[in-house]
């Protein structure tokens, strides 16, 4: 389990079972050496490898599938981003302008704008769902920040 979400963290293309690609790069050379030692970790072994697509169309099919996964991630980024818009818009609802949930809603922001940066490091061929999740993730902190608004302004109402 501990390889498996080494590998998801790192961003890898799964080619088949136990086979996966990465785009040539310093960060990707990092993820390597932290999915060889999770491996080493439970006692398995890897065999890392260098290569080039064989032609044009090997490159594009590649950077396709490269572009895909993003798009999945970036996907699941914008659905975290929904959640978190629809929970602002639940307290609001309830009127519940508290600074705990103020800070609870910081978090939650904080770890979206954090997977984001990691995506965008990850993302090397322009996935087309990255302007998409750019926006959601605004849209996020503006609502974000006209919920601090209203807990700041119930605050000093007491």
């Amino acid at each position: 389990m501990a390889v498996w979400r080494e590998v998801r963290r790192s961003g890898a293309l799964q080619l088949q079972q136990s086979v996966i690609a990465f785009p040539d790069g310093e960060a990707f050379a990092r993820a390597i050496a932290r999915i060889r030692a999770a491996v080493d970790q439970v006692g398995g072994s890897t065999l890392a490898l260098h290569g080039e697509p064989v032609d044009a169309s090997d490159d594009e099919r590649l950077q396709s599938a490269w572009n895909e996964a993003r798009s999945d991630e970036y996907g699941e980024l914008i659905a975290e981003c929904e959640k978190l818009v629809a929970e602002i818009d639940k307290e609001f609802a309830k009127q519940k302008f508290t600074l705990a949930e103020l800070d609870e809603e910081e978090q939650s922001l904080e770890r979206l704008r954090r997977w984001y940066r990691e995506l965008k490091l990850r993302d090397l061929f322009g996935a087309p769902s990255a302007t998409t999740a750019e926006s959601q993730l605004r849209e996020s902190q503006a609502r974000l920040e006209d919920f601090a608004e209203r807990v700041y302004g119930a605050l000093h109402e007491h």
